[in-house]
Order: structure tokens, then C-alpha cells, then sequence
């Protein structure tokens, strides 16, 4: 996904195919970690629920519709509804329809589409599971994260948004490790009480650890 409008580093299709992939290969080479983490105070399912939903994205990666934008990320949506588990599929599978949703036909993506693009993300993870911030989800490290993309991408362009996506990471990372602090209000952690309290959210940790390796990545993308 193009991360800045004045310098086209690659199309908008074949940008937004490297960070799903990205972040498909991520869930499943922490498919163990993720479920150690989960496993504190949930029912452990998280890593591998995970995994099994985005190891069916790679399988069909190359059958996905790809006249747009939208309709690529839409199917991908669909895959990780089905596929996954728990309330983990319902919640990741909606994130991505709502991206796709907001990117519409649209073939090329301006710095203003992809932060629309994730803050509908947010609204669908919310609407889905009705969280809120504070709660101790997924969503105490992934709102903070894209107000940190969203004001890196307005600040400066000429490195093709890769200071931009570094501090998106650290600010994720912080995030999800703050987590620690917060009791779960929501899935099966809430029913530990303030057992939850002093371990770190596992779905805000995965977006830290994402995050992280879409940034490491980048670097590489754009200058190959």
C-alpha cells in the first residue's frame, strides 16, 4: 500500500499484496508466541487461530480478485471470517471488508486512503466486538499506532513513509506492552478479573509485532 502521494514507489495493488502477505507470514511464524501469550489469562487458541486463517490466505493468494483494491482486500476479509476461529475471525475478517469497503474500485491509494482505510478498520473491529479503549484489546495498540502513521505520513513524504511506518511500530509496541497495566473487560480474559492485570495484551501484541516486521519490511520493498 503507497504510503505517500508524490512519489509512486510501486502500484497501489502490488503495495497493498506485500503488507497482507507481510502480515501473514508474521502470524505464522508467531503462531507459538501469540498463544503463549493468550494462553495467560485466555484460552490459548489465539496464535493458532490466527495462523490457520491467514496460512488460508496464502493458499489462495493467488486466486483472489484483483481489479481493485477493495475487491482484493474484501476476499481476504472473507477467507479470515471463515477460516478463523473464536471471535478472532469475526473481528480481523471485518477489518479487512471495511478496509476494502472504503478503498472502493479505487487502483491507486493516496496517504489519505490508507489511514480511511484503517480507521474504518477500527470502526468495523469495534462495531464487531463492541470494545472500546482501555479494555484491554487489540484496539490499545492499533489506534494509537495509526494516529502515529497518520501523523508521520503528513509530516514529511521524501522517504516513502518509512520513518513514518518505524514510529508507528515503536508507538505499537509501547502500546501493547502498557496493556500490562490495563484489566480485560473483554473475550475470556475478562472472566480472570484482575488476574489479567500485569500481562500484556496477546492481540495487542500481535499488532506490535506486525507492525514491526511491516516497517522492516518496507525498507526493503520500496528500495528493490
Amino acid at each position: 500500500m503507497e504510503v505517500q502521494e508524490k512519489t509512486r514507489v510501486a502500484s497501489s495493488l502490488e503495495a497493498v499484496e506485500f503488507i497482507v502477505k507481510t502480515i501473514a507470514d508474521t502470524a505464522l511464524a508467531n503462531e507459538t508466541y501469540f498463544g503463549q501469550l493468550d494462553s495467560v489469562v485466555g484460552d490459548g487458541d489465539f496464535g493458532y487461530s490466527l495462523a490457520r486463517g491467514f496460512e488460508r490466505v496464502l493458499e489462495e493468494f493467488s486466486t483472489f480478485d484483483r481489479s481493485s483494491v477493495g475487491a482484493f482486500l474484501k476476499k481476504i476479509g472473507m477467507v479470515i471470517a471463515s477460516r478463523v476461529g473464536g471471535t478472532s475471525g469475526p473481528l480481523w475478517g471485518t477489518a479487512f471488508m471495511r478496509a476494502g469497503a472504503v478503498a472502493g474500485d479505487k487502483t491507486v491509494l493516496t496517504s489519505s486512503d490508507v489511514i480511511a482505510m484503517l480507521r474504518a478498520s477500527v470502526k468495523g473491529i469495534q462495531d464487531r466486538g463492541g470494545a472500546s479503549l482501555g479494555e484491554k484489546t487489540l484496539l490499545d495498540a492499533l489506534v494509537p499506532a495509526i494516529d502515529s502513521l497518520e501523523a508521520g505520513l503528513a509530516a514529511d513524504h521524501s522517504d516513502g513513509g518509512i520513518q513514518a511506518l518505524e514510529n508507528m511500530a515503536a508507538v505499537a509496541e509501547k502500546a501493547a506492552q502498557e496493556t500490562s497495566k490495563l484489566m480485560a473487560k473483554r473475550g475470556r480474559a475478562a472472566y480472570t478479573g484482575e488476574r489479567s492485570i500485569g500481562s500484556p495484551d496477546a492481540g495487542a501484541v500481535a499488532i506490535a509485532v506486525i507492525t514491526k516486521s511491516i516497517s522492516t519490511a518496507w525498507r526493503n520493498f520500496i528500495h528493490t
